[in-house]
């Protein structure tokens, strides 16, 4: 990839009014563009990782002040382009901001597209690939479990795994690509039986990571919960109630909701959007409750989990043994759960549901009992299990299609060993693995366009 000659500018700091903003620049002529903005100090004969106080002027107009600010000097590889970077603390008036930036390009700079410094990064060997993406996760990060995910990728945990894994398939692929510089004496430098055991090793470990591809999902995305039931059944109660607040429109009467309420409620480190959504019956003739019954359907055929609210004084077993079925036949994740149990007690609900093999969890959302135990049915029907962000998570889509090009060109290499076929056609089956894993990194040349959607998706001074 080419490297750009230019210099940078952009507002790194989120739009709104705040105490300080930066903006910040990078490029070869970086330091002497500030120079030129700056009252203070002479930025140029400054070392590195220095703070100097002073003024932005106009360049336009020397005359004119445009704020009082702190410049940081980040020089060379030590910054986190791994060029001449510098950062301009101002007073977090965007309007400031802006016309600070605009002196910045005055002086000199060019508009940085979004992601571009963090690209800069990645071509100037600060960064692979994978941690520039994990970059764009952190900021995005917006659960515990998030963090800690981007976090240990940036640091390279992922990274490193990867290429412990490239690493001793390059050195078997070297070797059976040496063996054809012997073919006409027949020779063997790759022992099969040791390069059989190095791929399934690297299968495994590529199926692991794929595995884990649904947690990371869980983990970056978060979890979409329909709330679902008939009109009546305590819906908008027991959001209430999970969420510890009167978000939801409470009223005895049918049909109250008539559209889906959105909120967000973090279990245990994970995000999970709770939907209340209008009450399903179809026997309705009221317009609005149709189309809001329409778009309760709509949201739990999206949704990744379904709690299912019943009225346990109303509902009859075969009532429900018939939802459960439906769930079933969609595949559904579903919660069972019993409310209004404080009418007539648990004991008496669970004696009418002795039938159903599916748990049940018995609450009384008005009441707020048994909240604790929905929460903790959520983050298991979700998660699955403990989550250990000290393991490497895989929450990145493209990372994902190119394990599973990995898993499928090493079965291919297997299968060409069992056929026997020659070290000059596995060699082309072990290449495209090596491709692969090289693509998730960028150890190996990445498409322009993969690049350009890569780093599109970052904000514009990252």
């Amino acid at each position: 990839m080419n490297l750009s000659s230019d210099t940078i500018a952009a507002i790194a700091t989120a739009p709104g009014i705040g105490a300080i903003g930066i903006i910040r620049l990078s490029g070869p002529d970086a330091v002497s563009i500030a120079n030129r903005i700056f009252k203070g100090k002479d930025l140029t004969l400054q070392p590195t990782h220095t703070l100097h106080f002073g003024h932005i002027l106009n360049p336009e107009d020397p005359s004119e002040l445009i704020d009082e600010v702190v410049v940081s000097l980040y020089l060379g590889t030590k910054s986190y382009t791994g060029e001449h970077t510098v950062e301009i603390s101002g007073h977090g008036s965007p309007f400031i901001l802006q016309n600070i930036l605009n002196a910045c390009i005055r002086a000199g700079a060019r508009l940085a597209a979004p992601g571009e410094f963090t690209q800069r990064a990645f071509l100037n060997g600060k960064l692979d690939l994978a941690q520039a993406e994990a970059v764009a996760d952190l900021i995005a990060a917006d659960s515990k479990a998030a963090q800690q995910t981007a976090l240990k990728q940036l640091r390279g945990g992922f990274s490193n795994d990867l290429k412990s894994l490239r690493d001793q398939l390059i050195q078997f692929a070297a070797l059976i690509e040496l063996e054809l510089d012997f073919s006409d004496e027949d020779v063997e430098f790759a022992d099969r039986t040791r390069f059989r055991a190095l791929i399934t090793e690297i299968k495994n470990a590529s199926q692991q990571l794929i595995d884990s591809f649904r947690l990371g999902n869980v983990i970056k995305k978060g979890v979409s919960v329909a709330i679902i039931g008939k009109p009546n059944a305590g819906k908008s109660t027991l959001l209430n109630a999970l969420l510890n607040e009167d978000r939801a429109i409470v009223s005895d009467i049918a049909g109250t909701t008539r559209d889906t309420i959105e909120e967000t409620l973090n279990i245990n480190g994970i995000l999970f959007r709770l939907i209340d959504t209008a009450g399903i019956r179809t026997e309705t003739t009221d317009i609005i409750e149709q189309i809001g019954v329409g778009k309760s359907l709509e949201k739990m055929r999206e949704a990744d989990v379904v709690i299912y609210l019943f009225d346990v004084e109303t509902t009859t077993a075969a009532e429900l043994r018939q939802q459960i079925d439906l769930f079933e036949q969609e595949q559904f994740k579903f919660i069972l759960v019993a409310n209004k149990c404080d009418i007539s007690g648990i004991s008496r609900a669970q004696e009418r549901f002795t039938a159903i093999s599916h748990p049940i969890l018995y609450i009384a959302a008005k009441e707020k009992q048994a909240m604790d135990s929905i929460r903790q049915a959520l983050f298991d029907t979700a998660v699955e299990g403990n989550i250990e962000t000290e393991n490497t998570i895989v929450t990145n889509a493209r990372h994902h299609a190119a394990l599973l090009n990995v898993v499928n060109s090493l079965t291919e290499v297997e299968q060409g060993m069992e056929l026997g076929l020659s070290g000059e056609l596995l060699s082309i089956d072990i290449r495209r693995s090596l491709q692969f894993l090289g693509e998730i990194t960028g150890q190996v040349e990445v498409d322009r366009d993969i690049l350009g959607t890569i780093f599109g998706k970052f904000c514009i001074g990252k």
